[in-house]
């Protein structure tokens, strides 16, 4: 294992680490071996090999500043994601949900920006970032499904039944062009889903992630239409299957 792969490492125990005392301090309301520890403990275990083997694939030399704030946050969405899974059994402390998804949120916008200063911008930060994000999403619409019914949870699934689709059809896993209103939607998204999960703006929370609904089948309606357009380009410049080309004299 490298050095990048060995700090990587370093900070993926530092973060699970932090996560245990959380969860120990807390014991309370996620009792010790519960389902919520087990669900914390699995997704940093998950995401944090998924990083090492994804670093070492890319050759990377250097793990960045801005992927140790990702995975600062990642750590936060492993909590996230521990209280949501121990809801469904125990009554959890909104108050330690709702902080620690405030600094999940809030440090989204720090990550790219620190890699766009510092110069250390790369696909796999990229990738790490949105999946990070789309994580969150998922966690908290579970959470907040459970008050507001299941619709909610179209918010959190939207991006995994993107990359389902994109299993059976490979044309759907086409690079798409960079569009900043996606991270907007992104954003957008978790606020809503955070309010709702706080309870203190009754019907305008509800009616906030309904909104976030909404701008995420735009954003990804507008992705597929894309991607739609250009197979239909890629058929139509297409040769017929068994049409011999013309020679040329």
């Amino acid at each position: 294992m490298g050095r990048v792969q060995l700090e990587a490492a370093g900070w993926a125990f530092a973060g699970s680490a932090f996560a245990v005392i959380v969860l120990a301090v807390h014991g309370q309301t996620v009792p010790p071996l519960s389902a919520g520890w087990l669900a914390t403990l699995a997704y940093l275990l998950i995401s944090n090999v998924l990083l090492v083997r994804g670093l070492r694939h890319r050759r990377s030399v250097r793990l960045g500043p801005a992927n140790v704030i990702t995975m600062t946050r990642s750590t936060l969405v492993g909590l996230i994601t521990g209280l949501v899974v121990a809801s469904f059994t125990t009554a959890i402390a909104v108050v330690l949900l709702v902080a620690l998804v405030i600094p999940a949120l809030a440090l989204d916008a720090v990550d790219g920006w620190v890699a766009r200063r510092t110069g250390t911008t790369t696909e796999l930060g990229a990738r790490f970032d949105m999946e990070v994000d789309a994580f969150l999403l998922l966690a908290l619409s579970v959470y907040v499904a459970q008050s507001l019914g299941v619709w909610v949870l179209a918010i959190g699934s939207m991006r995994y039944a993107f990359v389902v689709v994109g299993w059976a059809l490979p044309w759907f896993r086409r690079r798409l062009p960079p569009r900043y209103w996606r991270k907007v939607v992104t954003a957008v998204a978790g606020i809503a889903l955070a309010a709702a999960a706080s309870d203190m703006f009754g019907w305008v929370g509800n009616v906030f992630v309904a909104a976030a609904l909404a701008l995420l089948i735009e954003s990804f309606g507008r992705d597929v239409v894309w991607l739609v357009r250009r197979r239909a380009d890629e058929v139509a410049v297409r040769p017929p299957v068994g049409a011999k080309a013309e020679s040329v004299e």
